[in-house]
């Protein structure tokens, strides 16, 4: 009885409060009458109790008190969404903003995120889902008119248009600086970096995926190799890291602001896709902890980051995969290859190709089964795919970031500066086509819903079981260290 009436540390009290918003804001999809406010008042009442109070059992009532919170703020998204429902099968004009890149699907359609969504003023929640012929010069950030036949939406959309037509595009003046930034940066790349390398490139500077050939897009996903082109958490550690260690010696504070202002910067440049909201809250988690000789316990970090985008965005849980993906991973990550390493090697420190084969490993096994779940393939490959491109990648970033810079400097010596990154970057590309090209890459393994639980039950008893015998302390561990 002692244990239970124990004080425990506020952070676990926010960290049982954000795991019970991530459970009410997923069981809302089903429990949607709670919008109402006094669910909030109760809530809120609920947190302040268990705060006075302080003790190791009322970790119990945080968790119920964020599990009314995710189910309020779950509620009012539903609400939100089911307005569209009245109009499904008919013909709409609806205004929204381009919250994403635009991307072209295989049949040559343009493929439109629409967000902040209006009908003849009245505003809208959730996201729509829009296909359209192809439109040029259509950006992020634009505000379209559309017209067409509204349908039931899927995974976080709440509704989809298909074959729309566009009535109006209309684009604020200056308008996205950060992607007119981008774009010309981009263009230079261009001119010094040639062919598929160029894409890739930018892929890996600037998470744009958009320019990439089909066929290494292709190869990419066979080699598990596709989230090195998506703007995430690993080129956030990248340039955190980079930022540290520069400035660290001169002013933690200094070190700290440019550390901040990459984050800003890169997640202006590449947009607030799910994966990217995910990263640059963490890592500006993470960093404000170090900042004041603190850590966060990743499974505090984790379910803090997780429990803000739910709230901002409830609809990221019930069925985005950028924003599963992304958290699944950073789990693997932080928390699976600590214990694995902690469980077979001890306290030695891990060798660089050892410590990419772990956290390669692990961020693949805390992801598979949504990968199984959602797509039915599995990449055998990844892991060697990823020991031999992954460590290059940092290297392959500053050569193209230099490649750039010289496009501006010195155009006419533009592929004269770029012929390192050039040489880097074609090989890349030789050792990722190898391996999808390999007879065993990939397999075809379809799970199901409960084999996902299943999954992440043997997972989470595993972990918890490495961590009973290694006594490992998460606290030692950092993002941006």
């Amino acid at each position: 009885m002692y244990w239970l009436r124990a004080r425990v540390h506020p952070m676990w009290q926010v960290t049982a409060a954000c795991l019970g918003v991530l459970v009410g804001v997923g069981c809302a999809q089903w429990a949607n009458r709670f919008d109402a406010a006094w669910w909030l008042v109760l809530a809120m009442g609920i947190a302040v109790a268990c705060i006075v109070v302080g003790q190791r059992w009322m970790l119990v009532g945080m968790v119920i008190a964020g599990g009314l919170l995710g189910l309020w703020r779950g509620s009012v998204a539903q609400h939100d969404i089911t307005m569209y429902s009245n109009q499904f099968g008919q013909h709409v004009r609806l205004t929204g903003k381009v919250t994403e890149d635009p991307e072209t699907n295989k049949r040559g359609e343009l493929v439109l995120r629409l967000g902040a969504i209006s009908d003849h003023g009245r505003s809208l929640g959730g996201e729509l889902w829009v296909t359209t012929s192809n439109h040029p010069g259509l950006q992020r950030s634009d505000r379209v008119v559309i017209d067409g036949k509204l349908t039931e939406g899927f995974g976080s959309f709440a509704a989809s248009i298909k074959k729309a037509t566009i009535i109006s595009v209309q684009r604020e003046q200056p308008g996205d600086i950060a992607l007119v930034i981008r774009n010309d940066f981009s263009a230079h790349v261009e001119q010094a970096v040639h062919g598929a390398a160029a894409s890739l490139g930018i892929g890996y500077l600037l998470g744009e995926k958009q320019g990439l050939p089909e066929e290494l897009v292709t190869a990419l996903k066979v080699a598990g190799l596709t989230h090195i082109v998506v703007a995430s958490g690993y080129n956030l550690t990248v340039l955190v890291r980079l930022a540290r260690r520069l400035f660290e010696k001169v002013s933690k504070f200094l070190s700290m602001f440019t550390s901040a202002l990459l984050i800003g910067g890169f997640m202006a440049v590449t947009g607030l896709s799910p994966s990217m909201t995910r990263a640059g809250l963490v890592s500006l988690l993470a960093l404000w902890a170090w900042y004041y000789g603190r850590r966060f316990h990743p499974v505090c970090l984790l379910g803090l980051a997780g429990a803000i985008t739910v709230l901002v965005n409830p609809s990221y849980e019930w069925g985005n995969l950028g924003w599963q993906l992304s958290f699944a991973a950073f789990a693997g990550v932080m928390i699976v290859a600590p214990l694995v390493h902690a469980y077979f090697f001890g306290e030695d420190k891990p060798h660089f190709v050892a410590q990419i084969l772990i956290e390669t490993i692990a961020a693949q096994i805390a992801t598979l089964p949504i990968i199984l779940f959602a797509f039915g393939q599995l990449s055998n490959v990844a892991p060697l795919a990823n020991l031999l491109i992954v460590p290059a990648v940092p290297y392959a970033m500053l050569l193209v970031f230099v490649a750039g810079l010289g496009a501006y400097v010195l155009p006419q010596f533009a592929t004269i500066i770029a012929w390192p990154a050039q040489i880097v970057l074609d090989a890349m590309i030789a050792i990722v086509n190898w391996c999808a090209n390999l007879s065993w890459a990939q397999s075809t393994l379809q799970l199901q819903w409960w084999g996902v639980l299943l999954w992440y039950a043997t997972l989470m008893g595993l972990c918890w079981y490495m961590w009973r015998v290694t006594k490992y302390r998460f606290h030692n561990s950092s993002i941006v260290e």
